[in-house]
């Protein structure tokens, strides 16, 4: 495994360099007056000199797509986004839970710094002077805006984060359940064809929904940022593929000759710990009951038609940054803030640290890349974006960022920064005041170990081990007999100085 200790930006994305010149006094002394007499246009040369960035995010959205080699869904636009970036096979959020996942992200902390684990907590309340990545944009001379969902988007006493936008944000505060269809001139809303709770399929335009309508407003705001002189961080959060699955029918149409099957792996790994394991109450009830087969296979197709019409709005949004010429001064981020369960252990939704929880899809394409279109098999977290911008445009970085900058992954590849990403989530998954255990997961290139404390001694009352060379889909926990001695106990090793147990902190 190679590492990449330096960092030096080989992605150039100045689009003009500094004239050498052997000159005489004359020309000197002619350029000064020139920078003097006319100072617009050196600002407006500057500001041309920085990239824009387009951060573009989803919802619950797994690495089911077909760039992560998915075989089923369509989604060409991302594709194409990939062909024209670097793919992050294996990036992993730091929890599986919106508000936590997207606080650390945002803010370049660990949801153990932060001290935030569940969803009402704002980050503010926490820490009020923290500087969030788009508020260090808006410090440095960016002009910020949000349209959609980038931070928590409910249960908060401040909505957002009023003070990362240079504008107010649009479409970033409500609940997904008041995410229903709305008909302009009073039409009639059309027959529902879908049958299983929390999905829907009307024949209705994209822009019935949120999602459709941050895509239109996005298109506006790029043709009213091409004018503006000062560069832009433009943050699109898409609220889908998230509960209810609900796009409009013709997306669920591009799945009607697919075999969409229930999950190969329904039951619970083998000798898999209670305490891993939660009620799917988002989509269950706290009380749960048992899906049919048809509502298994009718939410999964649901799922898969919510990706697509994720991935035709973004095609939207990308279309028109080219439109407005845009596209070689832009950075273009794409991630997801957790992945989430369709069934498989016999789960749904997230609140695991279990891989189809913990992985997430990450794209990074940016102007003038060496290595546009091909695979990043390190292991990062989406905690490492934050210094990854700072670095790729060029700005002084905050105090205490914990990721690491991906531009050595953007220069070669295969090169490598860190030896684990880690993930972690309590119990019980949505805690009332303190959790009653911590489970703490590290991800290594072969294994997933996941230990479950608890949170006041610190007592190990659980561990999970899952050998990814062998058993990909995390189906049995071999803790017990580890399929390679050394390798786990460097795992062990990873997760300790990551996590550092009670009793290592009383030393």
């Amino acid at each position: 495994m190679k590492y990449a200790n330096s960092v030096i930006p080989a992605i150039d994305l100045r689009k003009f360099e500094p004239m050498q010149h052997s000159g005489s006094f004359f020309y000197s002394l002619t350029f000064s007056l020139f920078l003097i007499l006319c100072p617009n246009v050196c600002e407006e040369s500057q500001a041309a000199q920085k990239p824009n960035v387009l951060f573009i995010a989803a919802d619950d959205l797994r690495c089911d797509l077909a760039c992560y080699g998915h075989p089923l869904v369509k989604t060409p636009h991302l594709d194409q986004l990939a062909k024209r970036g670097v793919l992050f096979k294996q990036a992993y959020c730091q929890q599986a839970l919106c508000n936590p996942s997207r606080a650390s992200l945002l803010t370049g902390r660990r949801p153990d710094t932060l001290k935030i684990w569940d969803l009402p907590t704002h980050f503010r309340e926490v820490e009020p002077e923290i500087v969030t990545m788009p508020q260090l944009f808006k410090q440095q001379g960016y002009f910020t805006q949000n349209i959609g969902k980038i931070f928590h988007n409910w249960r908060q006493k401040i909505q957002g984060d009023p003070a990362s936008w240079s504008v107010p944000a649009v479409l970033h505060y409500a609940t997904h359940g008041s995410d229903k269809p709305i008909m302009n001139n009073n039409t009639e809303l059309p027959v529902n064809f879908a049958k299983t709770q929390k999905t829907e399929s009307r024949d209705v335009p994209d822009s019935a929904y949120f999602d459709g309508r941050i895509a239109d407003l996005a298109v506006q705001a790029l043709q009213k940022l091409k004018r503006k002189r000062e560069p832009f961080f433009l943050a699109v959060g898409f609220w889908k593929p998230h509960l209810p699955f609900n796009p409009p029918k013709k997306y669920w149409d591009l799945y009607d000759q697919i075999p969409i099957t229930t999950p190969t792996n329904p039951r619970p790994p083998q000798n898999v710990p209670a305490i891993a394991l939660h009620n799917g109450r988002e989509l269950l009830g706290s009380k749960g009951r048992n899906l049919t087969q048809e509502e298994t296979i009718e939410l999964r197709t649901g799922y898969l038609a919510g990706i697509s019409y994720l991935d035709a709005q973004i095609g939207k949004v990308i279309a028109e940054l080219d439109r407005q010429g845009l596209r070689d001064n832009t950075i273009i981020v794409f991630w997801s803030d957790h992945g989430f369960h369709l069934g498989e252990h016999g789960l749904w939704c997230k609140t695991s640290n279990f891989e189809n929880d913990a992985h997430v899809p990450l794209m990074i394409s940016a102007p003038h890349m060496k290595h546009a279109g091909e695979t990043s098999h390190a292991l990062v977290e989406l905690l490492d974006m934050y210094p990854t911008l700072v670095e790729l445009c060029q700005l002084p970085a905050p105090n205490q960022l914990e990721g690491k900058s991906l531009v050595p992954l953007l220069n070669d590849p295969t090169q490598s920064v860190k030896p684990a990403a880690f993930t972690q989530h309590p119990r019980p998954a949505y805690f009332k005041d303190v959790p009653q255990n911590m489970g703490v997961s590290v991800r290594t290139p072969r294994y997933r170990y996941t230990e479950w404390r608890n949170f006041k001694t610190g007592k190990v009352e659980a561990r999970e081990l899952y050998d990814h060379e062998a058993d990909p889909d995390e189906n049995t926990n071999i803790v017990d007999n580890p399929s390679d001695e050394i390798a786990f106990q460097k795992a062990i090793k990873l997760l300790e100085e990551q996590f550092p147990s009670k009793t290592t902190q009383k030393r």
